[in-house]
């Protein structure tokens, strides 16, 4: 594609002198081939204009850089022989997003985008599942890497993709006949614009609490980080679904955006107007659900999956689901179809004596509070908590956590979660300060064996912090980790 057509799609329409044909777009140096369009993105530690100079060298066809005055300006370098526009515009990290759609192709009909601190991926999964119930070919993209009705290539592993991989990924599975995705929109991802060239029809709001503030700085940043895909990013007459127990500030922000946007508002939750919880009973096999739908009394639903957050997260990728609201009520009843999410709230062991093991992604103050509160009413016994916490993340979290610990487990043992380049002692320490009856083992496998020996009839292990994750991250290595095989492996060598 021709680059004048390209600057023409983002809306500026200098014609460069010298044009060139353009046949893929990067951030990435080091992945320049001849005809790529390389766009030099200043991140936090590493400004990509330093690297403009190799990008050439490796046959960049042209380069979009940061304009210093804020406008729109293009000059031309020679180099070898060769003419290579440079193009400076106010955002390169926007026109990457914006321009790598175009480039990849035309992407799903239908796409969702779900951001909060907790339940993004239980959400995005949630939806996928709904949608195939429906018998709508879909997708979801985030934590838990791409999953869908098609074979298609990993994309990178991260919570948001970067834009480019996300714009390819999107058109591929358009390509492969699938119409409908959900995707995580993490803060990092939309404060750095990776999600900018997505046409998004429906956006949901899971909750908001302390997270990221090592990148952030505050707990206002960090929201408006989040409500950027609310102001900018979801489309006209487009959806908003939202958890109407958060913090009442958040709730306040998203209704006034809502109104002055003209979306679709449906809130959910205790306090929901379109889809109001009215009680939750807890079972055997999970949760029944008595829920009202704008005011009318719904059949109680049966939601296979214990706790009440799993409650939240299955009714807000309701909410996100349908087109009339005629169609509401059938949805709801999906729900009890849905199957668990690897590493959140997931029942890995059952043991002979009635105990169980739950492994959970739970990393926050909030999440862990959540948890354990939602475990609580599915047992008459004892719950015991394995935990940690990540290092080279924000510290003021581990106080936090371990208050809660100790407030709403009956055993704890506090132990390393990923403590990255950090002294893992000191890590434990920093909890334990808040949780001084914890017992400390630093081994997460010792930990775990400790917490599947020490349970009684019907007790529940909790096992917090890393999910579905298959590695722990001591300094710059991973090591093979899998809490879920782990607590699987150790329950069946104890109680066999």
């Amino acid at each position: 594609m021709l680059l004048s057509s390209l600057l023409g799609h983002y809306g500026l329409h200098n014609v460069p002198q010298h044009d060139v044909t353009i046949t893929s777009i990067t951030a990435d140096s080091r992945k320049i081939e001849p005809g790529s369009l390389f766009v030099a993105i200043k991140g936090l530690h590493h400004d990509g204009a330093a690297y403009i100079p190799l990008a050439i060298f490796n046959g960049a066809a042209a380069v979009v850089t940061h304009s210093s005055e804020n406008d729109f300006n293009i000059i031309e370098q020679h180099e070898n022989g060769r003419i290579i526009p440079i193009i400076k515009v106010c955002n390169p990290a926007h026109f990457l997003a914006i321009v790598s759609m175009k480039l990849a192709g035309t992407p799903p009909h239908y796409i969702a985008a779900i951001t909060g601190t907790n339940g993004k991926s239980s959400t995005v999964d949630f939806l996928r599942q709904i949608w195939q119930f429906m018998g709508y070919p879909s997708a979801s993209i985030g934590t838990l890497g791409l999953i869908s009705d098609t074979n298609l290539p990993p994309l990178p592993a991260l919570t948001t993709p970067d834009a480019v991989s996300l714009a390819y990924g999107m058109a591929n599975l358009k390509k492969h006949g699938i119409d409908h995705v959900a995707v995580e929109a993490s803060s990092h991802g939309l404060t750095q614009h990776r999600l900018d060239g997505l046409p998004i029809k429906a956006a949901g709001f899971s909750n908001l609490t302390r997270d990221h503030l090592d990148y952030h700085g505050t707990l206002s940043a960090y929201r408006d980080a989040k409500l950027r895909l609310f102001t900018e990013l979801l489309s006209p007459k487009g959806i908003i679904a939202f958890n109407a127990d958060m913090d009442p500030e958040t709730v306040s922000i998203v209704y006034n955006i809502a109104h002055a946007r003209g979306f679709d508002l449906r809130d959910i939750g205790r306090k929901g107007r379109a889809i109001t919880i009215n009680n939750i009973i807890p079972s055997a096999t999970g949760q029944i659900l008595n829920l009202s739908l704008y005011g009318k009394v719904l059949s109680p639903v049966h939601l296979p999956l214990v706790g009440s957050f799993q409650a939240e997260n299955a009714l807000l990728a309701a909410a996100l689901c349908w087109e009339k609201e005629e169609e509401a009520s059938e949805i709801i009843s999906l729900l009890s179809r849905l199957k668990s999410v690897p590493g959140r709230c997931e029942l890995v062991a059952t043991l002979p004596h009635g105990a169980t093991a739950y492994v959970d992604y739970a990393h926050t103050p909030d999440a862990l509070e959540h948890i354990l509160l939602s475990l609580r009413p599915h047992t008459q016994g004892k719950i015991i908590l394995v935990f940690g916490a990540g290092g080279d993340r924000d510290k003021g979290k581990r106080p936090l956590m371990g208050q809660i610990a100790a407030r709403l487990a009956d055993k704890v043992i506090i132990t390393d979660d990923n403590p990255r380049t950090e002294n893992a002692a000191t890590i434990r320490s920093e909890i334990k300060l808040a949780c001084p009856e914890a017992i400390e083992i630093a081994s997460r496998y010792d930990a775990i064996k400790a917490g599947l020996t020490a349970l009684d009839d019907g007790d529940i292990l909790l096992v917090a912090g890393k999910g579905h994750e298959k590695g722990q991250i001591i300094g710059d290595v991973i090591n093979p980790f899998d809490d879920r095989d782990i607590t699987r492996s150790l329950a069946q060598d104890i109680y066999s």
